[in-house]
């Protein structure tokens, strides 16, 4: 009884010692994971026996990463240009929550499945753009245009499209609940199926929508 007890105490002690650190992307935390022989949890974070903030700061240098404590209140992604989430979203990475990417031109681009909840994406140009299936959860998309872009089986719960322009955007299946649309333009959109369960559609431009 009294072995199994130190078995039982060494075990929490040991898990207590635990740090988990996130990582801005996943190729990263995967690499750091294996040069600190941390344990990589398949998506941006990494379980350190011990967290030696000199070597995570070393290994994070190597790879051009950045990182924080899971508690950390700080957003893991302070901004990001065009060309560097492209890049890492070829690789693989699909983990960009929190990322600063207002004002920049992502038009005729492929982003299905990327994972940009409560990113700053106000007056960002998605024209053209495929976002089917994304999670969009909780961003900010103030004044972005979304014209003809895909957002089909997309979430968007919580998402700000005021005064966004959505003319001819595809959200077929989409999930709108408590998103919203003030002042959106919705000329023609295709939310057939879409979940609009306490949106918020003052003003918004809905002429020729399919609903």
């Amino acid at each position: 009884m009294k072995n199994i007890l130190s078995i039982d105490l060494n075990r929490w002690l040991q898990r207590k010692q635990e740090t988990v650190v996130l990582f801005d992307s996943i190729a990263a935390a995967s690499d750091i994971a294996f040069m600190l022989n941390g344990e990589w949890d398949g998506s941006n974070g990494v379980v350190m026996p011990k967290c030696d903030e000199v070597a995570v700061n070393t290994a994070a240098n190597l790879v051009g990463a950045a990182w924080c404590y899971q508690s950390a209140t700080e957003a893991v992604l302070i901004r990001f240009n065009v060309d560097e989430l492209l890049r890492r979203y070829q690789i693989g990475d699909r983990y960009f929550i929190n990322a600063n990417l207002r004002c920049t031109d992502l038009s005729n681009c492929c982003l299905s499945n990327i994972n940009l909840s409560s990113a700053k994406l106000n007056l960002v140009n998605f024209s053209g753009t495929n976002l089917s299936q994304a999670d969009l959860t909780a961003a900010d998309l103030r004044e972005a245009n979304l014209s003809n872009s895909n957002l089909s089986q997309t979430q968007l719960v919580r998402a700000n499209f005021a005064k966004a322009n959505l003319f001819q955007a595809n959200l077929r299946g989409a999930n709108l609940s408590r998103a919203c649309f003030s002042d959106a333009n919705l000329n023609e959109a295709d939310l057939r199926g879409a979940n609009l369960s306490q949106a918020d559609l003052r003003g918004a431009n809905l002429n020729g929508a399919l609903l």
